[in-house]
């Protein structure tokens, strides 16, 4: 599904299979960029959700502007959010994606949205409902707390 706003921002939501290999090469290359190396953080991005996820991608002027995940836990009737990132500063476009993540979920038959934030991205999750529902847990080097969003 595309849908076009009044910014230049075209919002791509693709399952995995729907994906071109240049869209995936550039999605895998802004995780990295973000989660890698912005955040020195090396770890394992490739972990096998990104078969069964739904990937919303808010492109503008052909360059990725903001990107995340959205899929069901198989074993579960939870639903998660992730790998949430933002290539442009104060532009609102991760709370754009983070909207337009929570919608699908919503479409999708989601009550109950879990994603696993950054400590201080807190205050960022919380603007569009989610409330922190663990104590801070260490995860691949960065202090994390979970948190949840109920329709």
């Amino acid at each position: 599904m595309t849908k076009n706003d009044h910014d230049g921002i075209k919002v791509v939501i693709q399952t995995f299979d729907e994906l071109t290999t240049l869209e995936l090469y550039e999605i895998l290359k802004a995780r990295s960029a973000v989660f890698v190396l912005e955040q020195n953080c090396p770890y394992q991005d490739l972990d096998g959700i990104d078969f069964y996820a739904s990937h919303i991608t808010l492109w503008r002027e052909g360059k990725i502007a903001a990107y995340s995940r959205v899929f069901k836990d198989p074993d579960s009737d939870t639903w998660h959010i992730g790998r949430v990132l933002s290539t442009q500063r104060n532009k609102n476009y991760g709370l754009q994606v983070m909207k337009e993540s929570i919608k699908l979920a919503g479409d999708q038959g989601a009550h109950c949205i879990e994603i696993e934030a950054q400590c201080y991205a807190i205050g960022f999750y919380e603007k569009v409902g989610f409330q922190v529902c663990s104590e801070p847990f260490l995860l691949d080097g960065i202090m994390h707390q979970k948190m949840r969003f109920h329709e």
